[in-house]
């Protein structure tokens, strides 16, 4: 163990004294930001409209800049106009986490412009989601060790007490019976020793076999250098896992040499060894550029052996943060624990990039005699291939569901308004729908993620619209109750003479159509974009896009891409506006199939049965509560396409404290 002399930071980064948002683009507009409103009543029905190019471009292309005005409904209520919040002068936020080691936690955005947005407190309360979960207020980022435990699943989470921004890390913890309804807890951990009295930071849960739950996280020491620490339940019998002792030995390892103070982070659930006498885990790191994890073994979880050289590495990829490592089964739909091997199992290895926050993963097969993973295709590394999610989503964590025979993902979604409206709505973040996963049997190349079944149960009231004609060009209007709380299900065909018969080949293929260079829904193709426009209002100066486009190459080839749009999601200037998206393979057969889970501000959305899938963070001045509309449409210039969709309203989640006083 390498000798370290600990001192305290010369900085405080949580109590900077101000804070500005760096603005995207030009505003269009500078009035009063739409009011509050909900509907009760579902008006099931359909408006049919079919708006061709002109008009496509005149309602959602090149919108010009209009005066807002509150929004008129019959259900206003008592609710007395929204107080705007004005913008004072501010200067740029400071930086926040990079300088002790981790990735940036101030959200940049992309225009330098001084533009900022006058929010109101009644719109700010609207970001607020209504089934994610999230804590009573302040900063959350990644999940920690998920696990289910004596009838409760557990989430622990990187949690700011004192602030909306990142800082003074603890470890948030919460119990649910379902993973949709949760209890807060008091925290499991806070920074009060020297090896973490920086941060509380990520780490994981191992279940043993006898029952015995521990716990290895990072911590950042005085000296603001990444240890790694165990921790473990006080009670095992206590079903809510309360309190928590760490070891008095932390911490039980420390960078090895050849491996930067700040580039040992995270590390990972822990699985056995082929002889199954000693446990194994692995830690993130980097060499230079080159994305690595690095292999322990332990018996006891104190005492460490590196293996040597590493499970895998990828140049150019970066200091991989919250590395995971699990088995997924090629022939059966349940999870798999984590020590499971052998044959007929194939093994995901992921990786958070710190250098583009986005989280990579890859199928291979793992060697555990040799302590090697090699990917089936090099082409689809890790860093380099595929992604969980293409949107908004980072620092995920899986666990193994021994209750279901599942295995569930768990990714933080991080704002991407200013850090100033953030400090305002008291807030920062939230985590996705937990997601299972299981290996896509169908291509064999890569993994299916899905909603936990579990948020069906806030579905209510359902709206069914079948063999919805779209031509070239339309869109159409499609009425529900709650607009700001979906969950969405369509399916799209395209007619087939036109498919096969009259197009040509599209220039875009070739050339490599991408979703986040595309130009968005605008952009018009023969056999694309078309899907559903969520949160747009009844002008669609607001909407943000979930869409198919296909292209097709001179080879005859089609491709299929699953894009989401926020370029137009916001008239609000000082908010992330962009194109998220990637390929999705469509198989003979197939419809194009899309499920979006949209709450208020957050759109999770999921292409082909979750071969691809994107999450998005928009927030609308306009398209709030009652204001919010979705659309069908098609704005391809040739083909026309057939839709059917089911739209369930959806519930709020019970995210409360628990009543330990009442136990």
């Amino acid at each position: 163990m390498a000798a370290y002399s600990f001192t305290r930071p010369q900085y405080d980064l949580e109590n900077a004294a101000s804070y500005t948002p760096i603005p995207d683009r030009p505003a269009s507009a500078s009035s009063t930001p739409a009011g509050h409103w909900r509907s009760k009543k579902l008006l099931a029905g359909i408006l049919f409209s079919s708006v061709f190019l002109l008009s496509l471009i005149l309602l959602f292309v090149n919108q010009q800049s209009e005066s807002q005005t509150k929004v008129n409904g019959t259900n206003q209520g008592k609710s007395s106009t929204p107080k705007p919040i004005s913008p004072t002068a501010r200067t740029a936020p400071p930086s926040r986490g990079v300088s002790q080691g981790v990735s940036e936690k101030t959200f940049p955005l992309a225009s330098g412009e001084n533009a900022t947005y006058t929010w109101t407190n009644a719109i700010l309360s609207w970001q607020r989601t209504a089934y994610h979960f999230q804590p009573e207020n302040n900063w959350m980022n990644d999940p920690n060790g998920p696990l289910f435990h004596k009838g409760w699943y557990h989430l622990f989470y990187q949690y700011n007490p004192d602030s909306a921004v990142w800082g003074n890390i603890t470890w948030g913890h919460a119990v649910s019976k379902d993973l949709i309804h949760w209890l807060h807890l008091p925290f499991a951990m806070v920074p009060d020793h020297w090896y973490d009295i920086n941060g509380v930071w990520t780490g994981s849960a191992t279940i043993l076999p006898d029952g015995q739950i521990v716990m290895l996280y990072t911590g950042d020491t005085y000296d603001v250098k990444q240890v790694q620490c165990l921790a473990y339940p006080a009670n095992l019998s206590d079903p809510l896992l309360l309190d928590w002792v760490k070891y008095s030995g932390n911490p039980v390892l420390v960078p090895p040499p050849g491996i930067g103070a700040k580039d040992f982070r995270d590390p990972t659930t822990a699985w056995l060894s082929p002889d199954g006498d000693k446990w194994r885990i692995t830690i993130g790191s980097k060499v230079n550029t080159t994305g690595i994890s690095l292999v322990y073994e332990t018996v006891d979880f104190k005492t460490y052996d590196m293996l040597d050289g590493y499970m895998h590495a990828v140049p150019g990829t970066g200091m991989w943060e919250c590395v995971d490592f699990y088995p997924v089964s090629m022939s059966e739909i349940n999870g798999l624990d984590t020590s499971v091997s052998g044959s007929g199992v194939k093994h995901v290895l992921k990786a958070s990039l710190d250098d583009d926050k986005n989280d990579y993963y890859a199928l291979g097969v793992y060697d555990p005699i040799e302590d090697k993973w090699i990917p089936d295709d090099p082409k689809l590394d890790v860093g380099i291939g595929l992604r969980y999610d293409y949107g908004k989503y980072y620092a995920s964590k899986t666990f193994y569901d021994q209750n279901k025979q599942r295995r569930i993902l768990w990714g933080w979604i991080r704002e991407t308004d200013s850090e100033y409206a953030d400090i305002l709505k008291g807030w920062a973040s939230v985590q996705s729908i937990p997601r299972t996963v299981m290996f896509d049997q169908k291509t064999g190349s890569n993994i299916l993620q899905w909603p936990v079944s579990e948020v069906e149960e806030l579905r209510s009231e359902i709206v069914e619209f079948d063999n919805v004609k779209l031509g070239p060009g339309s869109i159409v209007p499609l009425k529900v109750d709650t607009p700001s709380q979906l969950d969405i299900v369509a399916s799209f065909e395209i007619d087939e003479d036109a498919f096969e018969g009259t197009v040509e080949a599209d220039a875009d293929a070739d050339a490599g159509y991408s979703c986040p260079t595309s130009g968005g829904a605008a952009n018009r193709g023969e056999l694309g974009p078309f899907g559903v426009i969520v949160l747009g209002d009844k002008t669609l100066s607001e909407g943000t896009p979930i869409y198919f486009y296909v292209t097709k190459g001179t080879n005859g080839k089609f491709e299929t891409h699953f894009c989401a749009d926020e370029l137009r999601s916001s008239l609000a200037p000082d908010v992330d506006k962009v194109v998220y998206g990637s390929k999705v393979p469509v198989l003979h057969g197939e419809k194009y199939s899309l499920r979006s889970l949209v709450d208020h501000s957050i759109v999770e959305s999921f292409a082909q049965g979750g071969r691809t899938v994107i999450t998005s963070r928009v927030y609308p001045t306009r398209a709030v509560d009652g204001a919010a509309r979705v659309y069908l449409f098609n704005n391809a210039t040739k083909v026309s396409v057939t839709a059917s969709v089911k739209m369930w309203n959806m519930g709020s989640a019970d995210i409360r404290t628990f009543p330990l006083n009442e136990q």
